[in-house]
């Protein structure tokens, strides 16, 4: 596993002894900007648009675009080598690696002209495509918008408030990928957000191939009790800075180069300020636990009462 200098995430308070050690939710963060019906980012993109149409020169090698790396919201420090900042680098999709209800995940080559570069996988959320997004009303609980308007326009569907749903769960999932990858959790480096897209680490071989889910491997004993063990280590991670993945199955875990890498974060759920905060946690454990049963993994290795309630402690849910 990745070793990271450790931050301290704790915020002081003067309401209880829980509080006093109240970990960073999820207004803690910077809250996109936004002037009337388009969001600020989405503004600055399409005047971006017609600036280039008057000013940029030919993109090279048949990219797609030019990095947006400058205008982006950036990774965590300290920053993988790998990760191309260049101004003069561009952008090219290779291809959907991934297509989900609220999300598609694009394979993105990331170079400067005449290098190799670097890929990436590029997770782009929808917004008007779809009139609501998949769950998002308990995941949503115990998290805060700064404006009434626009807290009506996301209950209201409206096509606006779609567009700030997918802007919030991109926000919510970079910002939890940042917080995770530096204390050394096993999740992809979260390289940048811009407006509804987050690039990502590619989990996967030089030739695009993804690396595979949980759920597509059939592990022998030794492997299966080693996966169990580092799932268990995901968790208590997880749950150390108050956090329930919130939708974790094996579905949603990778196994790149034998270890246990987590994915699909953008419903991560703080136990804490979330009235269900408990539910989630338990059924993480009962959904993960269920697939290593099936494969046959002893209840008794996996004992989830136990572990239940040694990560509702480490939540600070004790």
């Amino acid at each position: 596993m990745r070793e990271h200098d450790f931050d301290e995430f704790s915020d002081a308070s003067d309401y209880t002894d829980r509080r006093m050690r109240r970990r960073p939710g999820y207004d803690d963060g910077p809250a996109p900007a936004r002037r009337g019906r388009l969001t600020e980012a989405e503004r600055v993109r399409l005047s971006q648009l017609r600036e280039d149409a008057y000013t940029e020169t030919e993109l090279p090698d048949g990219a797609d675009r030019w990095t947006n790396w400058d205008d982006a919201d950036q990774g965590p420090h300290p920053r993988p080598d790998w990760v191309v900042t260049e101004l003069a680098a561009v952008d090219t999709d290779l291809g959907v690696l991934k297509t989900g209800k609220e999300a598609d995940v694009h394979l993105l080559r990331r170079n400067l002209p005449g290098e190799d570069g670097v890929l990436l996988a590029a997770k782009r959320y929808r917004s008007d495509e779809h009139k609501l997004f998949h769950r998002d009303a308990g995941y949503l609980e115990g998290r805060r918008m700064r404006r009434s308007r626009e807290m009506r326009a996301m209950a209201g569907r409206t096509s606006f408030g779609r567009n700030l749903i997918a802007e919030q769960w991109a926000v919510a999932e970079f910002a939890v990928l940042s917080r995770l990858w530096t204390i050394g959790a096993p999740v992809p480096y979260p390289v940048q957000r811009h407006g509804t897209e987050i690039l990502l680490e590619f989990l996967g071989e030089s030739d695009g191939t993804a690396a595979p889910r949980l759920a597509q491997l059939r592990p022998e004993p030794d492997e299966l009790a080693d996966l169990w063990e580092q799932a268990v280590s995901a968790l208590e991670l997880l749950a150390g800075q108050g956090l329930a993945h919130g939708d974790l199955s094996a579905y949603n875990l990778l196994v790149h180069e034998g270890h246990l890498m987590v994915i699909d974060l953008p419903q991560a759920v703080d136990v804490i300020a979330n009235p269900r905060g408990r539910e989630f946690l338990a059924r993480d454990v009962a959904n993960l636990a269920g697939w290593f049963h099936g494969r046959g993994l002893s209840e008794r290795v996996t004992d989830t009462d136990d572990l239940v309630r040694e990560l509702e402690n480490a939540a600070g849910l004790g």
